[in-house]
């Protein structure tokens, strides 16, 4: 604040921890002086970050908030990112051109698919750069998304599942495909399964899974099979860890088996399928034994009972409804009745 001196004022402003001063003629020109003076400071002592140093703090968050599986995906992004824009500009350099460019490498050198999700990546971090690093808005990452191609699920048949089964090295790998169909459990969900999960007393086992928006854990649980509940009795008498499904090698829960389930279609001579497939196999069969959608939704632990449906393959009941409509093999069925009608007629007219 500005203070008289004699006849004058004083204005005054801390600068690199010195005070600096100027004599005015009125207290209202000292106080403009003292505004004028601390904005120019405020933008001088501004710190420019860079892109490296918003993708760095961003991912430091991603750590915590998510899981490592959503902390690698996210780094990977900007991985590629910086192999194309220099992590050295600043936030607001960066303009909507260049991110489209950059989205357009990805989609001509991977798919859409990947470009987008790409797209979705940065535009979360950008936003969270906007809320917590003052980065430029609008997002430039907005940028008009790709041409997807998505690829039909296969969902192997019941066959090709025992075939792949019988071809597992081990009890608890067995066990685990067992579980895997019996629960219509997500990959993840059984990587992390603990003992502590399963109540053997009451037959059921707790599953916990990442689902929501803000990534927060959540569990259900679902009763065991008379079958999945036997085998899991028989694995615990040989259990070295707290976990239920151990990488051998590191006693620890597996990250990834990405070439597990494509070397055991391999053994057993079968189109090959993942392990989701065997969650969408689950779903087809309860749908083929009439169970209720509002029961498969419960199993699956769906939120919406169209996700739910998206699973069932729904033929069997629009076939009724596509036989309606008019084609050769019903126009002759027509023609035939037609006939067979007309001569009734006939005979009905000759013995009368």
């Amino acid at each position: 604040m500005p203070y008289k001196r004699g006849n004058k004022w004083l204005g005054q402003v801390m600068k690199k921890g010195k005070k600096k001063y100027k004599t005015c003629q009125s207290k209202k020109e000292a106080i403009a002086w003292e505004v004028e003076q601390k904005s120019k400071i405020e933008i001088k002592e501004i710190v420019t970050i860079s892109l490296l140093q918003w993708a760095e703090s961003y991912l430091d968050f991603v750590e915590v908030k998510f899981s490592t599986k959503t902390y690698k995906e996210k780094s990977t992004v900007f991985r590629r990112l910086f192999a194309m824009i220099c992590p050295d500009l600043t936030p607001q350099t960066i303009t909507p051109g260049m991110m489209l460019e950059f989205l357009q490498y990805q989609a001509k050198g991977r798919t859409g698919n990947a470009a987008n999700k790409d797209r979705k990546n940065l535009i979360a971090a950008w936003n969270w750069g906007i809320k917590y690093m003052a980065l430029p808005s609008p997002n430039p990452c907005l940028v008009d998304r790709f041409p997807e191609s998505k690829k039909v699920r296969y969902v192997p048949s019941q066959k090709d599942f025992w075939k792949v089964f019988a071809q597992a090295g081990s009890e608890q790998d067995q066990v685990m495909l067992l579980a895997y169909l019996h629960l219509a459990a997500r990959r993840s969900e059984l990587f992390g399964l603990r003992w502590s999960d399963i109540d053997f007393k009451d037959s059921k086992v707790r599953l916990f899974t990442r689902k929501r928006k803000d990534s927060s854990l959540e569990f259900d649980w679902l009763p065991l099979t008379e079958d999945l509940h036997s085998s899991l009795i028989e694995l615990e008498k040989n259990k070295e860890t707290v976990w239920v499904f151990p990488d051998p090698r590191t006693k620890q829960p597996y990250m990834f088996r990405q070439k597990w389930m494509g070397e055991l279609c391999d053994k057993a001579g079968v189109k090959k399928f993942g392990l989701h497939s065997i969650r969408h196999l689950t779903a087809s069969i309860l749908a083929q034994q009439n169970v209720s959608m509002i029961d498969i939704q419960a199993i699956l632990r769906h939120k919406n009972l169209s996700t739910t449906e998206r699973y069932i393959r729904r033929l069997s009941a629009l076939r009724p409804a596509l036989r309606l409509l008019p084609g050769k093999i019903c126009l002759q069925k027509q023609k035939k009745a037609y006939s067979d009608e007309q001569a009734l007629k006939s005979l009905t007219a000759a013995n009368s």
